[in-house]
């Protein structure tokens, strides 16, 4: 009689068991299925349109943000850095090989850019950013890379290559993003492509 009760309890445990497990399992499938339809559902939007995208720019610059950004592009500063960003823009946009003297081995104090230096092309001073080092096993080759760009010396001459120039109120100076830098024939930097990128 003993052993028939206790046979009982132990299938009754197990197949409680399996049924709990089961219904975990199950929830744990909706909930996953909700999260991937919620994800896929965010990359589905569709882009915004022409009117939308006008709309949304004309919110921004009745912020406060918007305003303090229009005030600096009409300033002497804002108009300083729109200068020198024109006098470069078609070696960016065509990507073509800029001359360039190195003046400064550290960035702008309150940068945060990454690593980078100050450089002068055409008597202009520019930020040259290379963006954030990374840290840890997957970095060795690009601390690699960003050694060779720490063996440059102020009034270095360099040959660069970028595809982006930017701006913002916080820095005097236009940032262009480093892609290329050679040095008397040596490369010292080649931008990786990113892994799934172009």
């Amino acid at each position: 009689m003993k052993k028939i009760i206790s046979i009982s309890i132990l299938t009754l445990v197990i197949v409680g068991g399996l049924v709990f497990s089961f219904t975990q399992f199950n929830n744990d499938k909706i909930a996953s299925n909700e999260i991937k339809t919620e994800t896929s559902n965010k990359s589905k939007q569709k882009p915004l349109s022409a009117e939308e995208i006008k709309a949304e720019l004309k919110k921004w610059e009745a912020s406060p943000d918007g305003m303090a950004f229009k005030k600096w592009e009409a300033s002497p500063a804002g108009q300083k850095v729109y200068a020198a960003e024109a006098k470069i823009m078609q070696s960016i946009k065509n990507s073509t090989a800029m001359e360039a003297v190195v003046t400064s081995l550290s960035l702008p104090p309150g940068s945060r850019l990454g690593f980078g230096m100050m450089i002068a092309i055409e008597g202009e001073e520019y930020i040259l950013s290379f963006g954030i080092e990374q840290t840890g096993k997957n970095s060795l080759n690009l601390q690699r890379e960003f050694d060779l760009l720490r063996k440059l010396k102020v009034n270095d001459k360099i040959s660069l290559k970028s595809k982006n120039v930017s701006h913002a109120p916080k820095y005097a100076y236009p940032i262009v993003s480093g892609d290329y830098v050679e040095r008397e024939g040596e490369v010292m930097y080649k931008r990786t492509p990113r892994k799934g990128g172009c």
